[in-house]
C-alpha cells in the first residue's frame, strides 16, 4: 500500500471509528474542514507512525504544520524517504 494510500484509509478509519462525518478528500481539503476533531488527528498520527514507522511532527520540530490534505500527504511522504 502507498503512503497516500494508507494515510486515506487511515482517515476513514478513524472518521468511521470516531462517528465523525468526514468530507470528500482531495489534495486542496483544509484539514480543519475534513470533519476530524484534534482527538481523531492524535489517533491517526498514532497510527500512521505504527503503519509506516515515522512520526514527523517529532522528527521535524521546525517544519511548518500541513495545512491541507495534499500537504500532509506529502509531509509523510518526504519523512519516509
Amino acid at each position: 500500500m502507498s503512503i497516500r494510500s494508507e494515510i486515506l484509509h487511515q482517515f476513514e478509519q478513524v472518521s468511521r471509528e470516531q462517528g465523525m462525518r468526514l468530507v470528500p478528500l482531495s489534495d486542496e481539503l483544509l484539514l480543519l474542514d475534513s470533519g476530524l476533531d484534534s482527538l481523531c488527528f492524535a489517533i491517526l498520527v498514532s497510527r500512521l507512525e505504527t503503519a509506516l514507522g515515522v512520526d514527523p511532527f517529532s522528527e521535524n520540530t521546525d517544519a511548518p504544520f500541513p495545512v491541507t490534505l495534499g500537504e500532509f500527504i506529502r509531509f509523510y511522504e518526504n519523512a519516509v524517504q
